[in-house]
């Protein structure tokens, strides 16, 4: 990736942070973690997560194919939150979403996620959600039970069917992403895209020029139409 900035904030509502990011300083990959628990426990697990992630995915870029790499980082993320809820009761109920993009050294895009932190694709004026949310919403909306502007307002849009943090969370997402020079992706938590629909965050994506502002403006955004979660976001260009 040729260019990447990334925010986060904890909005209006909440009183603590527990989104967590990371930008690779080579432009090789990207992380988004949403956490959840009391206590601050969900702090923890989304550190915990993208902290294992970028170790694992630091010793195997090169090395090992993507798809493997990437599956094999998140699912050693889970183990690392499994182990310190062991180590901890007190953190026994803590969780994280996760997504994350990863260019391969020849150049190929790919991204994993557990959860409903998301990954979109902006090309020119067009912008194309890349993952698909881990959530009950989502699944009625795939099989026809509900519609998008339902989801959108279901008193249950923010129940997982997956997350970080279980024994049974299995094995993330991971799908290639086509890409091609001039593109960006957008990473997020929900508290982004709880408050913006996707025609809003196209539009901010078009007027805004500079790529460095990109994700404090949405951020502000989100904040002004309420900010009641965490908001994460991160762009990255591809070259």
């Amino acid at each position: 990736m040729r260019r990447y900035a990334c925010a986060t904030d904890p909005g209006k509502i909440r009183s603590s942070n527990q989104d967590a990011c990371y930008c690779d300083p080579e432009g090789r990959y990207f992380i988004v973690a949403d956490g959840m628990g009391g206590h601050a426990a969900g702090a923890t697990a989304s550190l915990l997560a993208v902290e294992t992630i970028r170790e694992y995915l630091d010793r195997g870029w090169k090395n090992v194919p993507a798809p493997r790499l990437l599956s094999e980082a998140v699912e050693a993320a889970n183990s690392a939150i499994l182990k310190d809820q062991r180590e901890n009761p007190e953190r026994a109920d803590m969780g994280t979403t996760v997504v994350v993009a990863m260019v391969d050294p020849k150049g190929n895009c790919w991204s994993a996620h557990i959860g409903d932190s998301r990954l979109y694709r902006l090309r020119g004026s067009e912008m194309q959600q890349m993952t698909e949310d881990h959530t009950l919403v989502a699944r009625s909306i795939r099989l026809g039970e509900l519609t998008y502007e339902q989801a959108r307002i279901h008193p249950w849009r923010h129940i997982l069917e997956r997350c970080l943090g279980r024994p049974d969370a299995g094995p993330p997402s991971v799908q290639p992403i086509t890409v091609r020079p001039g593109d960006r992706l957008l990473l997020c938590s929900d508290g982004l895209t709880e408050e913006l629909d996707d025609e809003v965050i196209i539009e901010y994506c078009l007027q805004v020029e500079d790529l460095e502002q990109l994700p404090l403006k949405l951020i502000e955004a989100a904040k002004e139409r309420g900010g009641r979660d965490n908001i994460t976001v991160v762009i990255a260009e591809y070259a």
